[in-house]
């Protein structure tokens, strides 16, 4: 059954190529049809005609929008947890919030550091989720990235204390 599906999709491809044809009316205007045409010429299709266009890379504001970012001065503040704030969970999860001002209205990315080790990867927006964190003193930074990876803005260190309950 399935190779007399084949041969039968082999043959109906074969009938849908319907020859071209090419006539010169009379004002000098050239026509193509799948009709035939009285003086027309039968048009002979190359197998591997095919039409190939070279567009222009579009020219990236990368740049601009870097200097642009480049040339104000902004500010990254880590708005929770507070300075020196005693976060309580045994599991070791908690948030980190970060905002940036001036707002930005290009796309920009954040990054935050633990202890001066980067966790995870640079992200949208300024809400990071931390989970299974050792208990102790942290230092948290966060940086903002422009799209190439570059630092533009980064927080003031913020000291945290993770208190987890002792096990039993």
């Amino acid at each position: 059954m399935r190779s007399l599906t084949l041969i039968g999709l082999v043959l109906f491809s074969m009938l849908a190529q319907a020859t071209v044809y090419k006539w010169v009316d009379k004002d000098g205007k050239v026509h193509y049809s799948d009709e035939p045409q009285p003086n027309a010429q039968v048009v002979e299709l190359k197998e591997k005609t095919l039409n190939q266009i070279a567009l222009p890379l579009p020219k990236t504001d990368s740049n601009n929008a870097n200097q642009a970012i480049e040339s104000i001065q902004y500010k990254v503040n880590i708005t929770s947890p507070a300075e020196e704030e005693t976060v309580r969970d045994n599991n070791g999860d908690f948030d980190v919030v970060a905002t940036i001002t001036p707002e930005l209205k290009s796309q920009y990315l954040m990054v935050l550091k633990l202890d001066g080790t980067p966790v995870g990867q640079p992200q949208i927006g300024g809400t990071f989720k931390l989970k299974n964190i050792d208990r102790g003193e942290h230092t948290l930074v966060v940086d903002a990235l422009t799209q190439s990876g570059k630092v533009f803005a980064s927080s003031s260190p913020r000291k945290i204390f993770l208190h987890q309950a002792a096990k039993r």
